[in-house]
Parts: C-alpha cells; structure tokens; sequence
C-alpha cells in the first residue's frame, strides 16, 4: 500500500502543477494516473474523496480542450479550392511536360485552362486564377505549334512552380496523369516480381491460366473487387469536373466510432492548407491512433516512417498516389487517391476518396497526424480499411498489415522464455544488428494481461508497440518503444519515473532526460529487454527483400475435396513444388506462404492452420509425412504468412521438395507461395506424370480373404488378388499405386510379374512391394516399368483382420485392370 500511495501522491503533484501552468494534456495524463492508482485504495475515506475529485477534473479539462480545438476548427472552408485545383492540374501539366509527355501535358493544360473558366466567375482569386489560365493556354498553343501574334504575348508573368524539398529524381517519369495516358489503356500481362530490384528467376514469366484465376478469385475482398497494381495504373486519372467521390461509399463505422460521429468530411472542410506530408519527411511521432482497433496498423505506419526518415528511402510515402515528378505524394483537391498495398500474393490498386469521419466535436475519428491538415496517416489507414471490409476491424498483427504496407517478409519471433529452443541472447542480437542495418522493421506485441499489471506497469494487453531503437550500454539492453495511442508508457525500469537505473553516462549517450521526458507523455518510452521478455509476447519482423537478389512466386488453389481432412498419414496429394538450387553456392532461399483472405469473417475467425514442409527428397512427390522425415518441420499457425527459411551450404543437395500443409482441412484455399534466394534457384510445381487412372472402390477382407501378409502362406494365398496390364510399346512406363485402409490395420501389398512384353527390359523385376507395412495409408511409385502382365494383392499384416480398401492405379500409359480372387 505505501508503495502504491506514494506513486499515486507523486503523480497528483505533477498533474496540479501542470493544470496550475494550464497544461492541461500534460495534466489529464498524470490525473489519470493518479486514479488509476488511487482506485485500489478506494476504501480508504479520505482517497475515495481526491479518486472522485481527480476523475472529475480530467472531465472538466477535456471540455476545456474541446473548446479550443472547436475554436480553431472554425470556418476551415477553404477559400482556394478553386485556385488549389487549378494549380494541382497545372503542376500535373508541367510534370508531364518536363519529361517530354507532350500529348498529355496538352490534355492537362487545356483541363486547367477549362477548370480556370468556369471558376473565374465566383472565385475571390481572381487574377490568380486568370494567370493559370492564360499560362496554361499559351503552353498548350506552343505544344501544338500554334503561333501567337507579338501583340498577344504581353501578358502577367505566371510565378514559377515551387521547387520540392527533396532532390529531383531525373529518371522519373510522370505518375499521375489523365486516364487517357500515352501507356496503353489495355491492363498488361501481370509480373511474378514483388520489389523492382529483384529478378524473376527459375521459370515462367508468365502466369498460367489457372493462376490468373486465382488471382481474379482473390480480387473480390469483402464485396468490393482490388484488381493487381500494375504500371497502367501510374496513369491512373485524379481529376474530375467536381470532387471525386467512391462509388462504393463509405466504409462501415466501428461501434466505438458510431456514437460520437456526426459526418463525413473532406479534408478543406477541416483544414485550411492540407497537405500529404508536412515539411520534408514523414514524422512518426506524429502518427496518433484513436478510436479504431488497430494498432497493429498504426504501429506499422510508425516503424515505416521512421525508416523513410532514418534512411532516406522512399518506404511508406511510395504507395501514395497521385505524385509529383520527385515521386512525393501530393494532395488532390480533387479528392481522389490510389494506395498501394501488397494484398493476397500481389501488390493491388485500392481507389479512395478523401471523406474522413468526424465527431461532434468536429474531431477526426480516425488515426491522424498531430501536424494539423497532415494527411497521409488519415488516408493510408482508410484504404486499408477498406479492404478489411471497414473502419469495424477485428484487429490483426503487425507481421500482415506490415507486409501490406510495404510488401517486406513477414516473421513471427515468439517470446518463450521458459522453452529450451527460445534463444534470449540471439534474439537481441538480431535486433542490434539488423535494425540498425535497415534490414527489419520490427514491432512487438503484449499478450494477455491481468488488471493489476496492466495498472502497475502501463502497458496494455494484446496491444501493439512500435520497436524505434534498440542498444545496448554499459551492459545494459535497451528498446525504444512506440505506444500507437501516443500516450500512456511503460513505469518500469528505465521509464521516466524510474529514479534508480538512469546513471548519467545512460543519459548521455541515449541523449534522453527522464525529468523532461515525464513532462509529457508522448506514448514513447525506453524498457529493458529483460522486461520485454517477462511481460511482452511476440516481436513482428518485417524483413527488406533487398536482401536478396531473385524472387519467384506461384499462386495456386487447393481444392478442399483434394486429400484427406488431416494429413497425418499421408501429404501425396497436398500441393507440392521442387526446389531446385545452383551446386556450390551459400546463402539462403526464403519461402513464404501467404493464405488469400477475401471476407471479414474469414480474417475475424481464422482457423485455417498453414505450413510449409521441406524434404530433402531430390524436388520429389512425398507420400508419408514422416519418412523421409522433414528436413524443416514446420509448425501450423492460423496467421496468412509463414516464412520458411533454407540455410544454403557446401552441401550435396541441390533439390528440395515443398510441402504444403494444413491443419484439418475443411475449405478451398487459395494462396501464393514465393521464394527469395540469394543466388538463383528454380521452383515449379511438382507435376504428375500419370495421365490414365484406375479404381477399386469396394474392395475388402472378409472371412477366409483376410489373409495377412506373406508371413502366413497357409492364409496369404486367400488375399483378394487383382491383375494390372501395363499397354505400353515402351519400357520407361511410370506407375504409381495407392492403398487406403482401416486405421486401426498394418497394410501393405505386393506386385507380382506375370509376362513382360520384353523379358529383357531393364527395369524388370519379380516383385516389389509397398514396404513396411503402416497404419491405414501405403502406396509404390516405380519408374522404368516394362510394358506385361502383373498381380496386385493387398493384404493387412495379421490374418483375420476384416475391413474395406482402396486400391487406386496411376500410369502414364494405358492400363487395364481387373478381379482375380
């Protein structure tokens, strides 16, 4: 209790000191706290008193800010709207100019021109909108070669275009431009490749029929259709007579949006100068999480950004659309926007308009930017949402919506303290290295937490953090974590109420002061690993594919009717591919299976338990889950990636056969496999050799036929027996025969040559059997056999064993079959 109390004292000082400086954030913050705290000493009279007096404060200040922030809400209507479009048409014209589109600059041109007209009579802008017009006419006359007399020249100069912030890429071609572009309108072959610097190795690079309607099937999501991004799209048109408005309206509200909303907003009806990005690069402190679950997203958004500033790559910002000629996202007063996002296997076009909801406090309802009019957080969580079926989202994992940001691997790290293959030590070192490097986005993630410990150390259960940095000093192993709420941090060690762990040198050297961090609280806060691993879950990695060199992907269907409902006894008719990589070469081959989800529910409930299966089994078919055993064994989890990771060394194998898996099969599934390699590899689909197929569905033993195995020859010879005929002019026949049977029996059978065609073929023999026998599943697959006469006779291991089986026979000839016995 003392420790509690003088927490909870400690924090009501800081609050009053705060709300007497009419810092009232900063105030309702530590009121907070001290409730929190004071809640469990409520039976005390005295601090039942100040818990109430504490609570209704924070009321009152809450008011107090929604009063100020309604003050400079007030008349936002945008002046320059006209002005803005026209100079969004007239920057677009010049960019397509600049890079020698002269059909299109034209079409701009003219547009802004037009625009510039029917404005001109209700505009207070007046003369500057008669300055576009008049450039903008006299630029499209001099592309089309038309001369204008001296006398007609003499008109007000136009102020030039400003310059970006960032330097000019002049490889870039124009990206937002009219629908009618100089790119064919006629959508292009699609491309198996994921990032621009990776090849396309080991295989066709074009998709099969079967893979373009696999692609068309995953493009329906949630009742509306996302078709794949392709660079048609680059001139996607985003301008229009007025506004642009979505035809599939507006997304669904969450419960937690519904009683507060009033409307639907467009950003110049709540900001006087929006803009996509304020300043030179994005600020992921900015990024403030609100009403919608999902912090996932938001997470992401920070750890994307951060990144972009960090490294000076274009990571986050890239997926915006339209953009100038320096590949910035800018914003459309037009109102339309298109975002990239890596969805079901492919990158894929989501088209948005920019109505946000708003409260009736004139608040936005959704994730935004703490830069007033930013833009950019606002629009990207809205398309994503839209694809989720709404701002209704039942949460995800940092791993998915990380990859569909930014298209980066996705890997789940879980944190296990207590289980002997969970590697404390290397899991830090991966972060050190790797984060710092720029190879990895990362981001962790609490799992369930009791009521107390959620109070006592400010972290909130299945929440998710943003990883910003990681270090290691004077011994000691330190995150910098991200809360997407931006506000309430971790109050253990090394938060800034921790007066024991800050040494000087740590201060230092982290440039960090407790004293001024505890302030404000800004949602972001420094923990130590050793706590991280006692009350956090799983860290997301999100890996740069510009680690490796090729890439390949196959996207397939797996039809629920294919195989049994579990694959415990046999995975032969599971979807399969070889891998197939150069002799000699270290280095690595990475796997992803990404599951295809097109409905909300799917993504609410997700049962589907996937895996990936590697056998070094020479790219072969493989039969039995267990032999030869898996070389990687993976382990089924209900998430729509897993990453498979192949360690190439100075080693004999080249070939590698994929197993796909699931866990009680009851659905089709569609889904992608792609692999990344660091030297070049080739992945194909396992094809059957067999194209003539033949069935014994009531076979069984009963009575004096259930024989038992050769062990037995006074009963065996009882076996029900079938003749096989291979019709073949060739002696490289390929054949493969599969038994099913009760569960409960050891089964297995024998072939038996009769006559051959050619005694002298190669691949004669006497006879062959199934092997061992096993428990309900055995099957034979022979290359090389002769063309003749054979005996098949299925048997259980013990005699008097009764029970139905399957026989089914596979060849790439012709065959004929029939009863003996």
């Amino acid at each position: 209790m003392d420790q509690t109390l003088e927490a909870a004292l400690d924090a009501s000082r800081r609050a009053v000191d705060f709300d007497k400086n009419e810092q009232y954030k900063q105030a309702i913050y530590y009121y907070g706290v001290a409730v929190k705290l004071l809640k469990n000493l409520s039976n005390v009279p005295a601090l039942a008193e100040k818990f109430t007096e504490y609570q209704d404060r924070i009321a009152e200040l809450q008011k107090i800010i929604l009063e100020e922030e309604n003050q400079k809400h007030e008349s936002v209507t945008p002046p320059e709207s006209e002005l803005q479009r026209c100079k969004f048409l007239l920057n677009q014209a010049l960019d397509a100019d600049e890079a020698g589109f002269k059909e299109e600059a034209i079409k701009l041109y003219t547009n802004a021109a037009e625009l510039g007209l029917k404005a001109k009579s209700t505009s207070n802008e007046k003369q500057k909108i008669t300055n576009l017009v008049r450039h903008a006419l006299d630029r499209a006359e001099s592309l089309k070669g038309i001369k204008k007399n001296q006398a007609e020249t003499v008109l007000p100069n136009l102020p030039s275009v400003p310059e970006t912030d960032l330097p000019i890429d002049n490889t870039s071609s124009v990206t937002s431009t009219s629908s009618n572009s100089v790119t064919s309108t006629a959508r292009p072959a699609l491309h198996r490749g994921s990032s621009v610097h990776l090849k396309v190795t080991g295989g066709s690079a074009s998709y099969t029929e079967e893979e373009k309607r696999v692609l068309l099937y995953s493009s329906h999501i949630n009742d509306n259709e996302f078709v794949p991004f392709m660079n048609v799209d680059l001139s996607e048109r985003f301008q229009y007579a007025i506004p642009f408005t979505d035809k599939d309206g507006f997304l669904e509200l969450s419960p937690k949006q519904k009683p507060d909303f009033a409307k639907w907003c467009r950003p110049e009806e709540l900001f006087s100068e929006p803009k996509m990005v304020m300043g030179h690069v994005v600020d992921y402190y900015s990024i403030k999480q609100t009403v919608v679950s999902d912090c996932s997203l938001v997470a992401s958004l920070a750890v994307s950004a951060q990144y972009e500033k960090k490294f000076g790559r274009r990571l986050i910002t890239s997926i915006i659309y339209p953009r100038n000629k320096n590949k910035e996202p800018i914003y459309n007063p037009f109102g339309k926007y298109m975002i990239k996002l890596h969805i079901n296997g492919v990158p894929r076009k989501i088209v948005i308009d920019d109505f946000l909801p708003v409260s009736r406090q004139n608040q936005l309802l959704c994730s935004y930017s703490s830069n007033r009019g930013e833009l950019w957080i606002s629009l990207i969580e809205k398309a994503y949402m839209k694809v989720m079926g709404g701002y209704d989202f039942p949460g995800s994992n940092s791993n998915i919506d990380l990859h569909a940001l930014t298209g980066w691997i996705p890997e789940r790290w879980a944190i296990r303290p207590n289980e002997p293959d969970f590697n404390k030590d290397n899991l830090f070192d991966t972060l050190l290295l790797r984060l710092h490097k720029g190879d990895v986005l990362v981001t962790v993630a609490t799992g369930d937490l009791s009521d107390a410990d959620a109070d006592r150390t400010g972290l909130v259960p299945t929440h998710a953090y943003a990883v910003l940095d990681v270090r290691k000093i004077e011994g000691e192993r330190l995150l910098q974590l991200k809360n997407p709420w931006s506000h309430l941090r971790w109050r253990g060690n090394f938060s800034e109420l921790d007066t024991k762990h800050w040494t000087p040198s740590l201060r230092e050297v982290l440039n960090y002061d407790p004293d001024s961090a505890s302030q404000f609280d800004n949602g972001i806060f420094w923990i130590d690993f050793e706590s991280i691993c006692h009350f956090f879950d799983v860290f997301y990695f999100n890996w740069n594919p510009g680690l490796f060199n090729y890439t390949y992907c196959i996207h397939q269907m797996w039809k629920a009717g294919s195989g049994p409902v579990k694959d415990s006894y046999n995975i032969g008719d599971n979807p399969q591919f070889s891998l197939e990589v150069q002799p000699d070469v270290t280095g690595a081959v990475w796997i992803l299976l990404t599951r295809h989800i097109t409905d909300i529910a799917d993504f609410r409930k997700n049962q589907e338990y996937i895996t990936v299966l590697v056998y070094k089994n020479d790219g072969k078919r493989v039969y039995y889950p267990r032999d030869p055993p898996p070389y990687i064994d993976g382990v089924r989890i209900n998430s729509p990636h897993y990453l498979c990771k192949i360690k190439l060394g100075h080693n004999p194998d080249r070939r590698y056969t994929l197993v796909i898996s699931q866990y009680e099969k009851t659905t089709t599934i569609y889904y992608t496999l792609r692999a990344y390699g660091t030297s070049p590899f080739t992945l194909r689909k396992i094809a059957e050799p067999y194209k003539f197929e033949k069935e014994i569905t009531d076979g069984q033993w009963k009575g004096i036929s259930a024989g038992g195995c050769a062990n037995h020859p006074a009963t065996y010879v009882h076996n029900p027996r079938y003749q096989l005929v291979v019709e073949s002019s060739n002696n490289n026949n390929w054949l493969l025969v599969i038994m099913k049977g009760p569960k409960q029996y050891q089964i297995g059978f024998e072939i038996l040559t009769v006559i051959l065609n050619d005694p002298e073929a190669p691949g004669a023999f006497k006879s062959k059997s199934s092997g061992p026998f096993r428990s309900g599943f055995v099957y034979l697959e022979l290359e090389d056999v002769p063309a003749g006469t054979y005996n098949v006779i299925p048997s259980t291991y013990m005699p008097g064993q009764e029970g139905p089986f399957f026989l089914t026979f596979k060849s790439s000839c012709s065959i004929q079959l029939s009863r003996l016995q």
